[in-house]
């Protein structure tokens, strides 16, 4: 079966064309929905669990029909998401086979009841999956010292990273969750860890982890929302 990649409209040229030697590419876009800086992130209207996705309502249909084509199991949340925070948050969570990540007081009713037989772990992030790549074996990296330290508490290994070189247009910078995306035994980056000063340890512990890195293109980190992969 072909995988398929949901990223941000704006990725670089480049980094879509790498990425489509992998699978299918789908350029995701959006507006008037939410604020612009966030528009075109799939990780803000899909919640990707590892059996089963949530949706928010008021995705465009034509990315619903992508999911539905594919053969993705998935359900449709309860809220849209909307033009401002917490209302842009509400689907921005990590699932895993174990763990269930969020900053509940934002969380779409949907999402809390599809993944509640997992293990919740309540951080004070809303922006979950911008902010921590779910990796094997509760392993997990992350640019959130506070989601650190709830994930170490269930005694999972987390890597913090220095997100300061990570683009993001429209701020400061980026988060690293959000540059990139795992299939298998791959990790997917939207531009190179050269870029960024903890660029070495990233690539030791992903290599210690046995995960071949798939560098995009020769650039910055570049936070489009996460890769999103099914």
């Amino acid at each position: 079966m072909a995988v398929n990649f949901i990223v941000n409209g704006n990725l670089p040229k480049e980094a879509v064309d790498k990425l489509s030697d992998f699978g299918n590419v789908v350029l995701f876009s959006t507006a008037g929905i939410t604020y612009p800086q966030v528009s075109n992130h799939p990780d803000i209207f899909f919640c990707a669990g590892t059996h089963k996705w949530v949706v928010a309502p008021n995705t465009p249909v034509e990315y619903i029909q992508k999911l539905k084509s594919a053969g993705v199991d998935y359900v449709s949340g309860s809220t849209p998401v909307g033009l401002v925070y917490p209302e842009s948050a509400r689907y921005n969570a990590v699932v895993t086979d174990k763990y269930f990540v969020h900053n509940f007081s934002v969380t779409d009713t949907v999402l809390k009841k599809t993944f509640s037989h997992l293990n919740p772990v309540s951080i004070r992030q809303g922006y979950a999956r911008c902010s921590l790549l779910p990796l094997k074996k509760n392993n997990f990296i992350t640019s959130d010292k506070g989601i650190q330290k709830e994930l170490l508490k269930q005694n999972t290994d987390v890597l913090y990273v220095d997100s300061s070189q990570i683009l993001l247009p429209g701020f400061k910078h980026g988060f690293f969750g959000g540059c990139a995306g795992v299939y298998h035994d791959r990790v997917f980056l939207s531009g190179s860890l050269k870029y960024l000063n903890d660029g070495e340890r990233v690539k030791n512990y992903l290599r210690k982890l046995n995960y071949q890195v798939i560098e995009l293109y020769d650039g910055p980190l570049f936070d489009g929302g996460s890769i999103l992969i099914f």
